[in-house]
């Protein structure tokens, strides 16, 4: 995984906590206001492939379960 997923997936997982939600719907909906996030304050730009990089984290959802248990 490369450091721009790894900091989204951070940055959701600081979201989940923050707001309590911890459902699987609300995990994909925090990874696309995060990637949008990114994308405004120009770390990612059209050249990153934002649907692939929305994929890896999606599949990333057994970590945020086990994240978010701690």
């Amino acid at each position: 995984m490369d450091q721009i997923t790894q900091d989204i997936f951070e940055l959701t997982i600081k979201k989940m906590k923050e707001s309590g939600s911890f459902e699987r719907n609300d995990y994909k909906e925090l990874i696309e206001e995060s990637i949008e996030y990114y994308q405004q304050n120009g770390r990612l730009t059209a050249e990153d492939n934002d649907e692939f990089i929305e994929d890896q984290l999606l599949d990333m959802w057994e970590q945020a379960q086990a994240r978010l248990a701690k």
